[in-house]
């Protein structure tokens, strides 16, 4: 893992040094007009976006406690430390720190680590789910009932609009084809990886039946039905939070007039440039990607484009941080130490997983 880690961490390097050499002679970046952009800052929107990420928390947090529900009956508070500490280790230690919730929340309650990986499994279905569908809902309504020009590439951001609605219809046939024949998915797809690796088909097998079991919190509709509104309810405010975030930037008209469309358009970018994320090197990757996609879509200066960027990160990704760590001293919890249990753990379940369909 760790070796995996540095030979992302040398490429994530590479390509900064790589987009520098690049950029320095076509690109004029002005440090005064980049400071200027940061000191005209409207600070209590950005004050709000932060506002709307920690509330964001408790929210996530009540999910979690809600999916639980079935198995043991615990308070949304209780599990508000497991989400901040968690999100902090992987805002410092990088995507290998994802198993540190699941983790923790399986030390917390006495729960096995098995069923808490299935419920972050199906948390992250959903929100994958509700990105989707407040991608495709906002960028078709725009394009449908906007006036033209809203929105830049207009045609290739309908066809996108058009994939985010498949991709959400496709995986809601999905979610209720697991629920209610796991069993019979899991046998399909192994059956089917295996023809390429035994090892890809077991690895899908047992994803599945993981999948199943997290869904198994779920036990009617109008608990499904609880758990989408919430998760709906959670990624407005993440994307309120960047609303607020980019408008701050009020000496930049690009920025300062963002409507809603164009700012899922904003989270989409960085999301997709948060995937891979690194420890302190992926910071300034991604406020590389997120400014490119703001002064590509919204043709806005690289200066505002790199503020905004910068800002987005701090507010809606490290804010957490200081909470975190004085989260994880009263918790008494080492973060580098329960990342790497975390990760081993996560390792052993997966080769259990795997060598069960064998035994």
């Amino acid at each position: 893992m760790k070796k995996r880690q540095l030979i992302l961490g040398l490429l994530a390097i590479a390509a900064i040094v790589a987009l520098v050499v690049w950029g320095r002679d076509r690109i004029h970046f002005d440090f005064a007009v980049f400071r200027a952009q940061l000191a005209q800052a409207d600070w209590r929107l950005l004050a709000v976006g932060v506002a709307c990420i920690y509330l964001g928390f408790v929210v996530r947090s009540f999910r979690w406690a809600f999916l639980l529900r079935h198995n043991q009956q615990v308070s949304t508070l209780s599990l508000l430390g497991t989400q901040v500490i968690g999100f902090t280790a992987v805002a410092l230690i990088g995507r290998v720190a994802d198993p540190v919730r699941p983790y923790l929340v399986s030390k917390k309650t006495g729960l096995p680590l098995s069923n808490q990986f299935a419920v972050y499994i199906v948390e992250r279905l959903f929100d994958l789910g509700t990105m989707a569908l407040i991608f495709s809902s906002a960028i078709l309504l725009t394009t449908w009932f906007g006036q033209p020009g809203t929105l830049p590439h207009p045609e290739l951001v309908k066809k996108a609009g058009y994939g985010g609605m498949l991709l959400t219809l496709a995986g809601a046939v999905f979610l209720v084809a697991v629920r209610l024949a796991g069993g019979v998915v899991a046998t399909f797809l192994e059956g089917a990886f295996g023809l390429f690796s035994k090892k890809l088909g077991q690895a899908a097998g047992s994803k599945i039946h993981a999948f199943h079991t997290g869904l198994d919190t779920m036990r009617s509709f109008s608990e499904f039905a609880v758990v989408a509104l919430v998760s709906l309810g959670m990624w407005l405010l993440i994307l309120l939070a960047y609303l607020e975030t980019a408008r701050a930037f009020v000496a930049s008209p690009q920025l300062a007039s963002m409507t809603v469309a164009k700012c899922v358009l904003l989270l989409a970018a960085s999301g997709t440039a948060s995937v891979f994320q690194l420890p302190v090197v992926g910071w300034f990757t991604q406020i590389g990607l997120v400014a490119a996609a703001i002064t590509g879509l919204f043709g806005a200066t690289p200066e505002a484009a790199t503020a905004c960027g910068g800002a987005l990160l701090l507010v809606t990704f490290l804010s957490i941080v200081p909470v975190g760590l004085i989260w994880a001293q009263f918790e008494h919890v080492s973060l580098r130490r329960v990342a790497a249990e975390s990760g081993h753990a996560g390792e052993e379940l997966q080769a259990a997983e795997n060598a069960a369909p064998a035994e």
